[in-house]
């Protein structure tokens, strides 16, 4: 239909929005605010938004009534010295696994990354074995590596020996599912941060060349920061599977927050509530997880993609600070 002359369209932000003259008047001289904007409704989201909320309200209220739950136990194990403790551990296990494995890795994509094909060879092989072995047969393996190898020692290759220790007096339990997990980790860190340097874009490196910039200084100052922004969701996510991996060494009874739990609910039988106290502190404990990669994502995105994504708390602060729109005029009304 063709538009009165003089009349402007509406806004790009509103095109989806159906709009009519107010009061049926079309005749020339209109201008846009004559428009009456009415929102387009989506009634199909609305639909799949109450169904969800119905299964999400009928799942919270089961979760809140059913006395299986058994609550006040929950309540009594959350803080137990004994939980706490093995949650400790979990921390542990986690940290040192984390910074040994991302050492490691960081080696293993450079060395996947050189021009030397024995370093190249030597890195693909390692990541292909040890990504194909389960966590639980290698941390089996180490802890049986006294049995392999009674002593080890320092010396020549092939040649004698200069110094020998037993390999369990060396490498305890701990020791033995720190040095499992790393390697396992490292397998994985090691095609993140590869994956990471070489979504730069090629021009980096040849802009940084022409300028005369050590290759070193490159990497530190120039393709490692951006390489950063990319492989950070994903190395994030490695370390929250890496800590609820960290269940597995229950084989090794060493005493984390999974087993722990297991050997409580073994002697008083609750086992429905010990299992939701370990529940609750791995999603705490990946609920912080989850916090510092968002504000080092924001961190990451200044001078990038603008402005960073504002964080919830300003959010909240934006919303409660929103001013009410003012009335519409009545129909027919001086405008």
């Amino acid at each position: 239909m063709p538009m009165p002359r003089g009349t402007e369209l509406p806004p790009a932000d509103t095109a989806a929005e159906s709009t009519r003259p107010h009061g049926g008047d079309r005749g020339p001289g209109l201008e846009p605010e004559d428009f009456e904007v009415v929102p387009a409704r989506h009634y199909g989201r609305w639909v799949a938004s109450l169904a969800v909320l119905v299964v999400v309200l009928q799942f919270t209220h089961g979760l809140l009534t059913n006395p299986v739950w058994e609550w006040r136990v929950v309540a009594s194990y959350l803080l137990s010295e004994s939980i706490v403790n093995a949650v400790g551990v979990t921390l542990q296990l986690t940290a040192y696994a984390t910074v040994l494995g991302f050492s490691l890795g960081t080696v293993l994509a450079f060395m996947r990354l050189s021009a030397s094909p024995v370093l190249r060879t030597v890195a693909w092989t390692y990541i292909w074995v040890f990504r194909s072995i389960p966590m639980i047969v290698q941390l089996v393996f180490w802890f049986n590596l006294g049995a392999l190898y009674r002593e080890l020692g320092i010396g020549i290759p092939f040649g004698p020996v200069f110094a020998s220790v037993e390999s369990n007096t060396l490498i305890g339990t701990m020791g033995a599912a720190i040095i499992g997990l790393s390697l396992h980790q490292a397998a994985y860190c090691a095609e993140i941060v590869r994956g990471g340097i070489l979504a730069v874009d090629r021009g980096q490196w040849e802009a940084a060349a022409a300028l005369g910039i050590p290759r070193l200084r490159q990497m530190r100052r120039i393709i490692l920061p951006q390489a950063m922004r990319s492989l950070l969701p994903t190395a994030v996510s490695e370390v929250v599977s890496l800590l609820k991996g960290t269940s597995v060494v229950y084989v090794m009874a060493i005493g984390e927050l999974f087993y722990q739990t297991q050997v409580i609910y073994s002697r008083n039988s609750r086992v429905i509530p010990l299992l939701l106290v370990a529940t609750a502190w791995y999603v705490a404990l990946t609920s912080v997880l989850s916090v510092a990669q968002f504000y080092a994502e924001r961190r990451l995105a200044r001078g990038v993609d603008g402005a960073p994504p504002p964080s919830p708390l300003r959010r909240l602060r934006r919303l409660a600070a929103r001013p009410e729109k003012p009335a519409a005029p009545a129909a027919g009304g001086p405008r």
